[in-house]
């Protein structure tokens, strides 16, 4: 009796083992996605998870994520993608210019997804944007190219504005390439610009100041790591009644009077697309690199109230969504 028993418990839990392994083996080998970006804020995950669930990835089942962020700390990313490359992720997801510049210094053989990169040609981060080579494909915000045109938009709203302070992170790679694209728009629309650099929250307040002492009539952030500030940047630019043209949908919500960006949710949920084609086996460097084919322009008409603007109502006609 005890002999049978016991080969019917050899036997059950052999059922058991089999059943088990394939589940296992499938845990053990399904794909890592590691992402590298300058701040939490700056990566829109419920996107480009949402994008991976159409596409029949669920996270911790089937494909795992592991998030490294610099938290607004540039030094620290090439830290963090040698991290990312010393635990085996199968393809990273690179986000803004200081996470695609570290991944791609860090690695030419693990595949590279830039995401929201606002000059990958002029940065030098790959040589075309048809056939970018290498490891590294991706996705453009066309931040350098949109600079001037954000420019635009806050002299048509605030027409008397003849000083504008435009803040931005001086460590930023693209930031040299909005600063000649709005000095070359001030000098053809009749402004003057100044030029002030925030590397962090604790610089806003002085540097408002010195935008008041220089007497500002509006205020232009230009893109990059200064989005970590943004709602920040939005209060203190309602509180001194500054006209202000920020980035970010949650900016106008905060206070700022206009955004004008590329829609980055977009561009997340592309990205999932590019990881995938890539976990299928596609060589990114024959996947060309996508620039984006839709911006957000939103209005904070109550901010426009609160600072006694009153805006050109073929603008507002114009806004993908005006705040009332």
């Amino acid at each position: 009796m005890n002999l049978l028993i016991g080969k019917f418990l050899s036997l059950l839990v052999a059922i058991v083992f089999l059943e088990l392994a394939p589940a296992e083996a499938q845990l053990k080998g399904k794909p890592r996605v590691g992402v590298l970006t300058p701040a939490e804020r700056q990566w829109e995950g419920a996107a480009f998870r949402e994008a991976l669930r159409s596409l029949g990835y669920v996270e911790g089942s089937n494909i795992s994520i592991d998030v490294r962020s610099a938290e607004g700390k540039l030094e620290r990313m090439p830290e963090l993608a040698a991290a990312l490359i010393n635990s085996d992720v199968d393809v990273i997801l690179a986000v803004n210019t200081p996470g695609a510049r570290a991944a791609i210094e860090a690695t030419k053989t693990v595949p590279i997804v830039m995401t929201a990169i606002g000059d990958p040609v002029g940065l030098g981060l790959v040589t075309s944007l048809a056939r970018p080579g290498g490891n590294v494909t991706g996705l453009s915000n066309m931040s350098g190219d949109l600079a001037g045109k954000r420019l635009e938009l806050l002299k048509e709203a605030a027409p008397a504005a003849r000083r504008i302070a435009a803040m931005m992170h001086p460590d930023d790679p693209i930031v040299p390439i909005q600063v000649k694209d709005i000095n070359a728009t001030a000098a053809r629309i009749g402004v003057e610009l100044e030029i002030i650099p925030v590397r962090h929250a604790q610089e806003l307040e002085r540097a408002f100041q010195r935008a008041l002492q220089w007497r500002a009539q509006g205020l232009l952030r230009l893109a990059g790591q200064a989005t970590v500030i943004g709602p920040a940047t939005a209060e203190l630019a309602l509180k001194h009644r500054l006209p202000s043209m920020l980035l970010l949908r949650q900016d106008v919500e905060a206070g700022a009077l206009m955004s004008y960006f590329t829609d980055h949710q977009a561009l997340f949920r592309r990205a999932a697309t590019y990881v995938d084609k890539i976990l299928k086996g596609s060589k990114p460097g024959e996947l060309s690199i996508e620039q984006p084919l839709k911006f957000e322009f939103y209005v904070n008409l109550k901010t426009a109230k609160q600072i006694r603007l009153t805006m050109p109502p073929n603008l507002l006609a114009r806004a993908d969504r005006v705040i009332r």
